[in-house]
């Protein structure tokens, strides 16, 4: 792993997500090759899964402790199989919303984070509203999967308080509420973390996430290929990025990232639907679907 060390870039006037090692390239997006035109096979429901988006998006605004998350946390429990609520400890009202599929130890878990940034006008498109939706339509899609008898578990979960809440401080000090205590609780439960984050872009393409496990993605890669999607998921690595996989990797949990970066609408408020596409979700779906499909 490169060294530890913030490295704090500014965007917009706002502070930029905790980055490790390297400069985020700024604002503005790098020139990217089209990825690939649709995944092929179908069993990711990406209407679907476009739909949560956008209802979650016609919310408006929803951090951590709001009514409106308090709102929507109660219908993606009841959207996930075996649904229930899970409270973070320390941070009263905060609560991780957690779904399961039986199966044997250790298990794997997808997730994402559902609360947005306490900003004004700031909805959140790719920015949790993607990520939150991709892993509820690939909860029920692997439920209406025949699964072997030795399959692993698998566990959905939606991470309350992603967001620092104090921006001048390291952002691990006051954001991944959710994760650290679901980490610090079921990490030597598991076998793997798959986290999505910025999946849905207009032009996806999501390089490796310096810290990620670098087998897992390897087999991310393989999945991506298989169902069509390869050209969204290229070789090459971007920025370390401390996200909500990091406090499993610091436990020793296998964990990758799949965040789109740098993200010109990061923390900003043209991170709408203009932003994101249902194309580039089913593609994310697809993979994924896949990648836990095959994972033993």
């Amino acid at each position: 792993m490169a060294l530890v060390g913030a490295l704090c870039a500014v965007v917009a006037g706002v502070a930029l997500m905790d980055l490790t090692g390297r400069d985020s390239g700024g604002d503005e997006p790098r020139e990217r090759a089209p990825a690939a035109a649709a995944a092929r096979t179908g069993r990711f429901d990406s209407a679907r899964a476009w739909a949560e988006l956008r209802r979650q998006v016609e919310l408006g605004p929803r951090p951590a402790g709001s009514g409106a998350l308090r709102g929507l946390a109660r219908r993606l429990r009841e959207e996930l199989p075996r649904g229930r609520f899970e409270r973070v400890p320390g941070h009263p009202g905060l609560r991780n919303v957690v779904g399961r599929l039986r199966g044997s130890r250790p298990a794997i878990v997808v997730a994402a984070h559902y609360d947005t940034k306490k900003l004004p006008g700031f909805v959140g498109a790719n920015d949790g509203a993607a990520g939150t939706a991709a892993v509820v339509e690939l909860a029920r899609g692997l439920a209406r999967l025949d699964r072997p008898p030795d399959a692993p578990e698998l566990r959905f979960v939606l991470f309350d308080g992603e967001e620092a809440t104090d921006d001048r401080r390291a952002f691990e000090r006051t954001g991944l509420r959710g994760s650290k205590a679901y980490a610090a609780r079921h990490a030597d439960e598991l076998q793997a973390v798959i986290l999505l984050d910025f999946v849905a872009a207009q032009r996806l393409e999501i390089l490796r996430e310096a810290s990620s496990d670098e087998d897992l993605w390897r087999r991310l890669r393989t999945a991506a290929r298989a169902v069509g999607a390869a050209a969204a998921f290229p070789e090459g690595r971007s920025a370390t990025i401390t996200d909500d996989h990091t406090p499993f990797l610091d436990r020793g949990v296998p964990a990758i990232d799949l965040i789109q970066w740098p993200y010109a609408c990061w923390h900003r408020q043209c991170d709408d639907l203009g932003a994101v596409s249902e194309r580039s979700l089913d593609m994310t779906g697809e993979t994924v679907f896949e990648l836990v499909r095959t994972l033993r």
